[in-house]
């Protein structure tokens, strides 16, 4: 794996001199990066889903790499039309999902690799979508520590961004910075693929692939544009002064307030003018040599805030719809991208509600950011627990451990607890905790046939936490000479933490990563059932639980082994391997000698 961390610094070295990216199409015969790839999304949920093919990640093998390679090398790799489906979305219509074959992912990946190592030192700090090291809460962050002042949001959505980015303006944009013909060419012919929908093939006229690993990056590459035109443009003609101006009527009454304490005025006049003081406020609000502009964006969704008369914000969102027409061809979506106060109203922007906070009593705070949590979220979360307004057992984890019941709730609302880590109201997710409590303990009451008190008695816990100790459920599993397992439900405060640090793990795809055990084992080239090498590949299952072994009787050795292991993955050679799909024994080493 040296060898394709050696090539990705150089790229990425190159990319942070923003020079010429020269010769890249050679890159892509270096085996290291396939592996490199390999033990990056093997562990994806739709790596054992099919695309319009029934390749998946099941059967991978170096033979592929190689393959791949050889295929490259001739210039005879052709993509393979995605397959698509369609997602609902929370407002009853549907998004469209391409689910390309294994080959392509593992493909889109390795480019992937090479194009973000270039191109991530030359994107924008504003820019907090599918990035390394950024995701939701680093936006979220920068708004609430860097924006002060406020009295306009601009909230941006481009209208079926993924969908609409025309082909030309983004191989135009790459070609700026990349002179490799081949390479591009790769690209063109992947953006042009076309899709299945219902076995009928589509051609694919605009827009990056949805469900492509590949696909975030160009659209980043394409709305850096953006970017570069709000930071180059918009922001230094929308923004001036150095501070906001004294208002008036403080200059005057402060004046006064000074006059009479040369006078030995008694404190009886002097307290009074003091509170009014307090009451004006220093700053001039409204001064008309002051402006401040202020810019986020995540994927498609952008936030601007603005500091000056509402009549530039409107300015503002025009010039972006001009911009977004003119050189983007995207369209703002005109129910989404509002102009909302800043210090009455609520913008929404990432699954939260951001102000202004202001009061004319208490003056202390005033001008900084508050995010809240939607009261619809609570509701919304419940849902799935609730059934004609109470709570119920979910019959789908009847047969699970009560291990791994506890633990699938607490991953649930753990995840949506710590989302709303930097809400000021997050102690509305108090309603939510009680229901999945109430739901958990029916479930496993269910279980045991029982009752949810009985259950409640038996997992009682406490946790401490830096807010004290809090009462939780939990489950410690022990083991035979290894740590025992543990987990909980609840236990976690849930006051604000505005300055918590929460890595958002789905999107750092590119933390270093070694030659970990899965790829030692694929080239050791050895089959783990009978020993032999013929034709050596990966056969991979979805999740543990699906090896279900406990109890049973006449357990086929191959999920022996890999529940003995808690593995996914077992490498075997191909009779071995086809044999386990065909239900029958597989080979032994007794069977080989």
């Amino acid at each position: 794996m040296r060898d394709a961390e050696t090539t990705l610094t150089i790229v990425r070295e190159r990319g942070s001199r923003d020079l010429i990216l020269e010769d890249v199409y050679r890159r892509l015969y270096n085996e290291d990066l396939y592996l490199r790839a390999y033990g990056r999304i093997y562990k994806n949920a739709g790596a054992t889903t099919r695309g319009s093919t029934d390749e998946t990640v099941d059967g991978m093998s170096m033979e592929k790499i190689r393959d791949t390679i050889e295929s490259l090398r001739s210039e005879r790799y052709r993509w393979t039309p995605v397959r698509r489906i369609d997602i609902p979305k929370r407002n009853g219509k549907t998004r469209p999902l391409g689910i390309p074959t294994w080959s392509d992912k593992l493909l889109q990946e390795v480019m992937r690799s090479i194009l973000d190592a270039y191109y991530e030192p030359q994107f924008s700090t504003n820019s907090h979508g599918f990035r390394t090291e950024k995701g939701c809460h680093t936006a979220l962050k920068d708004v609430f520590h860097g924006w002060t002042g406020i009295r306009w949001f601009i909230e941006g959505d481009i209208k079926g961004c993924f969908d609409n980015i025309d082909h030309t303006i983004l191989l135009s944009i790459l070609r700026e910075k990349i002179r490799d013909n081949r390479f591009l060419i790769l690209i063109e012919n992947l953006l042009q693929a076309g899709y299945l929908e219902k076995w009928n093939y589509m051609p694919t006229l605009s827009g990056t692939p949805q469900g492509g690993i590949i696909s975030p990056l160009l659209a980043n590459i394409y709305l850096d544009r953006l970017d570069q035109f709000v930071e180059k443009t918009l922001i230094p003609r929308y923004t001036k002064g150095k501070f906001k101006g004294i208002k008036p009527e403080y200059s005057r009454l402060s004046s006064r307030v000074q006059r009479l304490l040369k006078q030995g005025a008694s404190d009886e006049v002097i307290q009074p003018l003091k509170k009014e003081l307090r009451t004006i406020g220093l700053s001039n609000h409204f001064d008309p040599d002051y402006r401040r502009l202020r810019y986020i964006r995540y994927a498609d969704d952008f936030l601007l805030g603005f500091d000056g008369p509402k009549n530039e914000a409107e300015e503002i969102k025009n010039q972006i719809a001009g911009f977004l027409r003119d050189h983007l061809k995207l369209e703002l979506s005109p129910e989404k991208t509002l102009i909302t106060h800043a210090r009455t109203e609520k913008a929404r922007f990432l699954g939260y509600e951001i102000s202004t906070h202001w009061s004319q009593t208490r003056k202390r705070g005033n001008g900084t950011m508050t995010l809240r949590m939607p009261a619809k979220i609570v509701e919304d979360k419940s849902t799935r627990y609730m059934k004609n307004g109470k709570p119920i057992h979910r019959p789908e984890l009847m047969y699970d451990t009560d291990f791994s019941i506890m633990m699938t709730y607490d991953l649930e609302y753990r995840g949506i607890v710590q989302y709303y880590a930097y809400a000021r109201n997050r102690h509305w997710l108090d309603k939510l905790h009680w229901v999945m409590r109430s739901s958990l303990l029916a479930t496993l009451a269910r279980k045991h046939k029982s009752s949810t008190t009985k259950m409640a008695q038996r997992y009682q816990a406490k946790a401490i936490t830096d807010k004290g100790v809090v009462e939780c459920l939990a489950i410690k599993v022990d083991r035979d000479g290894k740590k025992p397992l543990y987990t909980q439900f609840g236990g976690i405060s849930l006051s604000p933490e505005p300055f918590v640090i929460i890595e958002d793990m789905p999107i750092d795809r590119d933390r270093r990563v070694n030659r970990n055990e899965l790829i030692t084992r694929l080239l050791a080239d050895v089959c783990e059932l009978c020993g032999s090498s013929d034709r050596v590949e990966g056969h991979h299952i979805r999740k543990l639980s699906d090896l279900n072994v406990k109890g049973q009787r006449d357990v086929p050795t191959w999920k022996k082994v890999m529940a003995s292991r808690r593995r996914k993955t077992l490498f075997v050679c191909r009779p071995c391997h086809e044999a386990i799909h065909a239900g029958r024994p597989t080979r032994t080493p007794e069977s080989i000698g």
